[in-house]
């Protein structure tokens, strides 16, 4: 099979052939169709990630059919359409699975970085990180939802905010023009914050009731002329548009951190204090939670705007995401 490897930390994404491999317990083999392209593989590609191994095959927006099976799996067949996220698995047994938190778990897998990715004509996977994809997603639709989507959606259903409630999104490009769409089917008067006027029919198509500009308005008055923002969700990772967004924020308001800047969030606490405020991450979610996510895209017609890739140009994809040049989602097909 074709693979798409990184060799050493820093190293190129070269593509190589390897034997298929074979699932083990508890495990599926999936035949990959299309893969994601993540600022997340950033971590594979530059190996900043503690403990990783090399070579290692990035990729954690995976979509695809189960093509075999490994002992001891159960409720999985041979054809089954399958995805995998960010989370590769869980244990089950320490004490954050026990608790229901799956995402915390000690011993968590993550997709691309503690085993082989999506970067590849087929991959190894837990079944407890397997989602189940609707036959209305085709995979390349269905690859980014299982992160990207995954991370925007989970966030704002787990917000807080109510329907009707201002939530504004922080940036509008691989994470917020989907959290635009996800936050408007919620019922949420969304108010969409990015650089440049030119933006602003695009948000508006998204279904942004209303736009900001920050390049020519600053968002925290614009917000609280709107009477403040129950939720920020902030795409962007810099930390300084995230820290000028926050005096938007209305009473009891929430910022939601998916954009993870490199630089400290430097922020004045008083306003949180007297104001009740608070600023918080998100994780991307689980399994069921990734199938959540793929059923509410299809129910409410939220899709991803991609710009597709052969596998073996998957260096050139990489190059394109990384750089900023793209403008929403990259997906790397394998046929």
């Amino acid at each position: 099979m074709r693979a798409v490897q990184v060799s050493k930390p820093n190293g190129p994404l070269e593509i190589v052939e390897r034997e298929v491999p074979k699932p083990g317990l508890g495990e599926v083999r999936v035949r990959v169709e299309a893969c994601g392209v993540c600022h997340g593989d950033a971590n594979t590609k530059n190996g900043t990630w503690p403990g990783m191994q090399f070579p290692r095959v990035p990729g954690h927006e995976v979509a695809g059919v189960i093509d075999a099976l490994g002992q001891e799996v159960q409720k999985w067949r041979v054809g089954d359409r399958v995805g995998v996220g960010w989370n590769g698995g869980y244990c089950g047994h320490c004490q954050s699975c026990r608790r229901g938190d799956f995402f915390a778990c000690t011993q968590t897998k993550i997709t691309g970085i503690s085993f082989d990715g999506g970067y590849a004509d087929y991959m190894i996977a837990s079944t407890t990180a397997l989602a189940r994809i609707p036959v209305e997603l085709s995979a390349v639709e269905a690859s980014s939802l299982l992160c990207a989507g995954l991370t925007t959606y989970n966030s704002l259903r787990n917000s807080g905010a109510k329907a009707g409630d201002v939530v504004a999104v922080l940036g509008i490009g691989g994470l917020g023009h989907l959290a635009v769409q996800f936050a408007c089917k919620m019922g949420y008067k969304t108010i969409a914050i990015a650089r440049g006027k030119d933006k602003e029919s695009f948000a508006k198509k998204l279904g942004a009731v209303h736009y900001v500009d920050s390049q020519s308005q600053k968002p925290a008055e614009e917000l609280m002329k709107l009477g403040g923002a129950r939720v920020i969700v902030a795409t962007v990772p810099d930390a300084t548009t995230m820290g000028a967004a926050i005096g938007g924020l209305s009473v009891n308001g929430k910022m939601i951190m998916l954009g993870v800047p490199h630089e400290p969030l430097q922020v004045p606490v008083g306003p949180l204090v007297v104001g009740r405020r608070s600023i918080m991450g998100w994780y991307a979610g689980t399994s069921i939670e990734a199938e959540d996510t793929l059923a509410f895209s299809v129910f409410t017609g939220v899709r991803p705007m991609i710009e597709l890739y052969p596998l073996e140009k998957a260096a050139d994809a990489y190059e394109q995401m990384i750089s900023g040049k793209a403008r929403f989602r990259v997906i790397l097909k394998t046929k």
